[in-house]
Order: C-alpha cells, then structure tokens, then sequence
C-alpha cells in the first residue's frame, strides 16, 4: 500500500488535510517503553501550523492515542495515534474543481483517482498528512534516546541564505539538538534574520521559497543495514522521499563529491577505541549501504510551496481552455521550516526499524 512502509516496524498512515483527522499505526513497537507525552507535544510545536513565517492556519495538534500505550508505557500491540482537523476553510479550494494548481498534485491526482480525490487543501497528498509522522516519531525518537541514539536537524538553506553545517566528524548532542529548541531551526542566528527577511519578502509578493534540510544522527551502532535494494540510504530516501515537497536527497557530502578525485573524497581510516573510524566524513556514515559508526549525515531539499497567491497559467479541465489562478487559502512561504521535524521523525522510524530487524538485542 503506498500510505505504509517499514520492516520489521510498520507505520501506516490516514487522513486528508481538511478531513476530520489525520492518523497513523505503528505496528511491532516494542513493548514497555515509557511514552512521555511532554517531549511528544514539544515535538508536535515544532511541526504545528500558525506560527510566524508559516500558514496562518490555526491547529492545536493535540494528540489522541487510542492504543498500544497502558500507563504512558508501549504494549506492544499495534499504537494508533489522531490529530483533529479543527480549522479548514474548504470553500478556498472551491476555484481548484476544474483548475489544476500548477506544481501540485492536483492533475496527477485527477488521472490517478478518476476525479474522486480529496482536493481541499490538498487531501491525502497535503503536508498535513506529516502529524502523524511526527506523533510516531516522536515516540522512535524517545526508544532510540534512551539507547543514547540521537537524531537532529536545522534548516541547512533558505533559497540562497545558508545557516551552518554540522561537523561531521565532531558532531556531538548538544550541536546536534540545538535548533530543535529554537523558535527558528537554525545553528546560526545570523542566518536566521537573513532568512525571515526573504521569507517575508516573498510572501508580501504572493510567492515562496524552497529550502534543505540537514540531518544528523549519532550514537548509531556500526554495522547495520544491508547491500543492495536494503541499504541504510534507500531505506532512509524511500522515508524522506514520502514527505510532501521533498525532491532531493543526498547522504554525506552528496553531489559535492562529483568536484573531488578519489584521493580527496575518500576518508582515510585511522584507529579508534574500539573500532576504526574515519579521519574526515564525506561519506555520511553510511558505506556499502552499511553504518559505518561515524555521524550519520543527510540532506532532504524542499521545492518552494507550490501554492501561492501569485497569478500562474493553467488549464480549466471542463472547457480545456487556457486560463489564470491565484490560489487563495492559507499556505506556508516556505515549507522547509516546519519540515525540520518531519525529517527527523522519518529518520527515527527508519532508523528504529533498521535496529528492531537486525539488532534487537541493542533495544533490550
């Protein structure tokens, strides 16, 4: 089914953006870990729409968890978690029945289900479909935590403004975790004003802004994954790729390694207490599609938000003739901001799934 993946832990996911709720299954979380619903919702804020330099779009994104946790502790058993849709305006998309916003899925969407999707506010192809993302990884997140498996990410770019890198070769926890307690996901505040300020300018044009987000994991053993079609990396893609707007995704120093000779690129091994490990880390931690035991480092690059105020040519599907929208509604100048969480919840699933089908001792 195209709404689930996973191995050994399978997540499936339900809802439209202006339906009564989104939600989403977890099925072979192990059982006794302890959910702290506090780290949880700190997650979810992060994620949560209606904050500045995102849509005006107001949502508590309170949490329901309908089962698989007794006593803030997982049992085992499949956990289903839902998060209400309280604020749609629909009648904004009532324009979109026979025009096709360019960049979206709206066209493809039609060929695909015969004109019976779910158009308001994108349906099941919206961005809101990431709550429940969040709310599952949030709990993988907490399991690997707790295993001293640490997942991270900030705002890398906006447009053409950079925030810094993560060191990757020196990449410790408290780096690793600061964006995620800032208001703005960044490293470098420098960045941050430079950022807002394209952010607001597009959107006072009725445009948007695409943007990447780094990721970074530490603590992961060496030694997992597997060659071929179940590398650590296509695993990891397969997930990022599923996120609403992502059409890039690179591990280590991606693309860039294009512009080196392999005596650059390579990373030369040097000894370590208790295994070898790398002097420098182009390769992102992965080789072989296998853990390494350096960083983990990976790329995920966001398309500006397809739908903006901004007049656009199209196509009216009844007459077939040539015509003009502005899409109206409430929609992010840049999704990459509120997508810092979903990468790293995607990651803590796949990475959670990786341990629990090739090293579940590691999780006792």
């Amino acid at each position: 089914m195209s709404s689930t993946f996973g191995r050994a832990l399978k997540i499936s996911i339900f809802g439209e953006s202006h339906g009564a709720a989104t939600g989403g299954v977890a099925d072979s979380f192990p059982a006794g870990e302890i959910v702290d619903m506090e780290l949880l919702n700190k997650m979810m804020a992060r994620r949560r729409p209606g904050q500045k330099h995102t849509t005006p779009r107001q949502e508590s994104d309170a949490v329901e968890i309908l089962s698989g946790v007794y006593q803030n502790k997982t049992t085992g058993t499949p956990l289903a978690v839902t998060i209400a849709n309280t604020n749609c305006h629909s009648a904004d998309y009532d324009n979109l029945k026979f025009v096709p916003r360019p960049g979206h899925a709206d066209y493809a969407a039609q060929l695909r289900y015969n004109g019976f999707a779910d158009r308001r506010g994108g349906g099941h192809f919206s961005g809101r479909l990431t709550a429940p993302i969040v709310a599952l990884g949030a709990i993988a997140q907490q399991i690997l935590a707790r295993r001293n498996v640490f997942v991270g990410a900030h705002l890398a770019s906006v447009w053409n403004i950079a925030d810094a890198n993560f060191d990757a070769v020196k990449l410790d926890r408290e780096t690793l975790l600061a964006a995620g307690k800032k208001d703005f996901p960044v490293l470098d505040d420098n960045a941050k004003l430079l950022m807002q300020r394209a952010i607001e300018a597009a959107a006072i044009e009725g445009d948007s802004l695409g943007g990447v987000v780094e990721c970074g994991v530490i603590g992961f053993p060496a030694g997992v994954g597997s060659p071929i079609f179940d590398r650590i990396e296509c695993r990891l893609g397969e997930a990022l790729f599923a996120i609403p707007a992502v059409r890039g995704v690179e591990f280590g120093n991606g693309f860039a390694c294009t512009q080196l000779k392999g005596s650059t690129n390579n990373d030369a091994f040097i000894a370590g207490d208790p295994t070898l490990r790398t002097a420098t880390n182009r390769h992102g931690g992965i080789l072989g599609g296998i853990s390494s035991g350096m960083p983990m480092i990976f790329r995920a690059a966001f398309k500006p938000t397809p739908s903006i105020a901004k007049a656009q040519k199209s196509v009216d599907l009844g007459t077939m003739r040539e015509t003009t929208l502005a899409v109206e509604g409430r929609h992010d100048p840049c999704v990459a901001i509120r997508a810092v969480p979903v990468v790293e919840a995607m990651a803590s699933l796949v990475l959670l799934d990786f341990l629990l089908g090739e090293k579940p001792e590691f999780l006792r």
